[in-house]
């Protein structure tokens, strides 16, 4: 892959099932990123409570940190890392980009070097996947109620609207990864 003249900071949105973790594992493969995982901040303070790493646990240490710090901490404690990596040149890749807040944070220090990509999949098609899943399956009834939450509590909606750049992951995934590549082209072009 052909440099381009600025490191770009690459953000994967969208609702659970979409197939975040696989765009994240396709997008990882096109170029050396640094990698950031916002869930990684609370998995961190969990562990320095010296409390178990349960979902449980992880929901109250996130909801937590949101209530002290504001809906932005996750960004807020990754932004000099991801700083440190743009100053160097380096390509950055965001797992679990989620609030607006966090957007809107990222945008103020990065501008124009913050790009997105929201991924999507039919209603049905998430159910499926989300009951499939190994850790933690939800029915439909529990991923109503996840999206609804995340929707209207943790500010998910905005990201995924704005996002520069939309994937439908509803077939195979050698389609899905020949969309996530199309988009990639278009942020990283080839000369």
């Amino acid at each position: 892959m052909a440099e381009t003249s600025q490191a770009v900071v690459l953000g994967i949105v969208g609702l659970a099932g979409v197939g975040k973790s696989q765009a994240v594992q396709i997008v990882s493969e096109w170029a050396d990123f640094e990698m950031i995982y916002f869930g990684g901040v609370v998995l961190d303070e969990v562990k320095q409570r010296g409390l178990e790493l349960t979902p449980l646990n992880e929901s109250i240490v996130r909801e937590g940190l949101r209530q002290e710090f504001g809906m932005d901490v996750m960004a807020q404690k990754s932004l000099p890392t991801i700083l440190g990596a743009v100053a160097s040149s380096r390509h950055v890749l965001i797992d679990g980009l989620y609030s607006q807040s966090e957007y809107v944070l990222l945008k103020r220090h990065l501008g124009d070097r913050l790009k997105t990509i929201a991924v999507h999949s039919n209603k049905s098609i998430r159910a499926e996947r989300l009951a499939r899943r190994p850790m933690r399956p939800l029915t439909i009834q529990e991923m109503d109620l996840r999206d609804e939450k995340e929707i209207a509590l943790l500010e998910k909606a905005p990201p995924i609207a704005l996002a520069d750049f939309h994937v439908l992951n509803n077939a195979d995934i050698d389609s899905f990864a020949i969309a996530l590549r199309s988009c990639l082209l278009r942020i990283f072009p080839k000369s």
